[in-house]
C-alpha cells in the first residue's frame, strides 16, 4: 500500500458523517520489536569499534515511520520488568529459551553475554534520546507491551474517526485490526487494514484469537493442536469464514463432531491446556489490573511532551554516529517539530 493510499484510507469519511472528518492518526509503537529489527541486521560500528545498528537504526526507522504515516501523537511503548510473569504463571514454558539465543549472526559478538551487554546497553541510551524528543514513551512493570498497546489502541482514540496505527511484525497484535485499528507490519512492508486481513487470512480479526489458540505460536513456546494446520482448521471450521466465533462456539461444535474427525476429539481432550492459550493470547482482555489501566488514563490524557533537539544531538555526537541519520537537523525538525504543534 503506497502513502498516498493509507492516508486516504486513514482519513476516509465513515458515512459521510461531518463530525467524523479527518480524525487523528494514532502511532503505537512496539519498541523492543523495533529495535532488535535493527540490532540484528544492521552491522554499523563506531569509530571505537562499538555496535551502533541498534540505536542508530531504531531512530533512523522511528524517523521513517513518521514521515510515512504523519501521526498527531506518538506512543513508544516497551515490555515492563517482569513483564513475562502473568503469562509464564500460566504456562511457564512461555517465550522460554530466548535469553540462550543470539540474534545476531554476522561476528560481532563473541557470544551470548556480550551480544546481550550491547544490547543493554543501546536499550539505556535509546531511553536517554526519547527524553529528548515528543514521543510518549510507556512501560509498566510486570505488564507485556502488548497489553499496553491493546488498552492504548482504544483508549488514545477519542473521536469515531482517530485511527491507531500499530507497528509490529508480532502477528499477535492482527487480532486488534478493525475499522479504526491498522497493524503496519515492516519486515512485510504491509499495512493490515480490516479488508487485507480479511483477503489474507478468510476470517474476521475477531476470530484470530481462534486461529492463534488452536495453532499455537511456536516462538512463543505455545503448542497448538497436533495435527492441525491453517488449511485442516478451514475445512474443519468454515464458521471461521462466515461470521465471528466464539471460543465456546467451537467447543460446541467439537462436542457434537468429535466422532466425525480425531482433531475435534483432540480439542475436547486438550481443552485445558488449549485455554491457557486462549487467555495469554488474548489482547481484547489486557493483561493488567485496575491500577495500571488508571496510570495509562492518565497517561493518555497527559500533555508533557519535550522537544528538546540540541540535547539529542549531543547524545548522537557523543556516540559517534556518524552518517547513521542524514542532516540531522532537519531530521529533527521535519519529524518532530510538528509533534509538538499538535499537542
Amino acid at each position: 500500500m503506497r502513502k498516498k493510499e493509507l492516508l486516504a484510507l486513514l482519513n476516509e469519511d465513515q458515512e459521510n458523517d461531518t463530525d467524523m472528518l479527518k480524525g487523528e492518526r494514532i502511532l503505537l509503537i512496539d519498541g523492543l520489536n523495533l529495535f532488535f529489527r535493527n540490532f540484528a541486521v544492521l552491522q554499523m560500528v563506531n569509530p571505537k569499534g562499538v555496535h551502533i545498528g541498534g540505536l542508530g537504526g531504531f531512530f533512523r526507522s522511528l524517523g521513517a515511520l513518521i514521515r510515512q504515516i504523519q501521526p498527531h501523537q506518538v506512543y513508544m511503548v516497551f515490555d515492563g520488568a517482569g513483564s513475562s510473569m502473568n503469562r509464564k504463571n500460566i504456562i511457564p514454558e512461555y517465550k522460554s529459551g530466548r535469553e540462550n539465543q543470539k540474534i545476531t549472526n554476522w561476528g560481532a559478538f563473541d557470544n551470548v553475554e556480550e551480544e546481550h551487554d550491547a544490547k543493554v546497553d543501546q536499550m539505556v541510551r535509546i531511553i536517554q534520546y526519547l527524553k529528548t524528543l515528543p514521543v510518549k514513551t510507556v512501560s509498566i512493570d510486570k505488564v507485556e507491551a502488548d497489553d499496553i498497546i491493546a488498552y492504548l489502541s482504544h483508549k488514545a482514540l477519542k473521536q469515531p474517526g482517530d485511527k491507531a496505527i500499530i507497528v509490529s511484525s508480532d502477528k499477535d497484535f492482527l487480532q486488534l485490526v478493525s475499522d479504526q485499528v491498522v497493524v503496519y507490519r515492516p519486515m512485510e512492508k504491509r499495512f493490515y487494514t480490516k479488508e487485507y486481513f480479511q483477503n489474507k487470512y478468510k476470517m474476521s480479526p475477531q476470530n484470530f484469537i481462534i486461529y492463534k489458540t488452536l495453532l499455537g505460536d511456536s516462538s512463543d513456546k505455545i503448542v497448538g493442536v497436533k495435527g492441525l494446520g491453517e488449511k485442516k482448521l478451514h475445512k474443519l471450521f468454515p464458521e471461521l469464514s462466515t461470521r465471528d466465533v466464539s471460543w465456546q462456539d467451537i467447543l460446541d461444535i467439537c462436542e457434537k463432531k468429535f466422532k466425525d474427525h480425531i482433531i475435534y476429539a483432540r480439542i475436547i481432550q486438550e481443552v485445558n491446556e488449549l485455554e491457557k492459550n486462549y487467555k495469554i493470547m488474548d489482547l481484547s482482555n489486557p493483561m493488567m489490573d485496575e491500577n495500571d489501566k488508571t496510570f495509562l488514563s492518565e497517561f493518555v490524557e497527559s500533555k508533557d511532551l519535550n522537544y528538546l533537539p540540541e540535547v539529542f544531538t549531543n547524545l548522537y555526537n557523543e556516540d559517534e554516529l556518524g552518517g547513521m541519520i542524514r542532516n540531522l537537523d532537519f531530521w529533527l525538525r521535519e519529524n518532530f517539530l510538528k509533534l509538538v504543534s499538535k499537542k
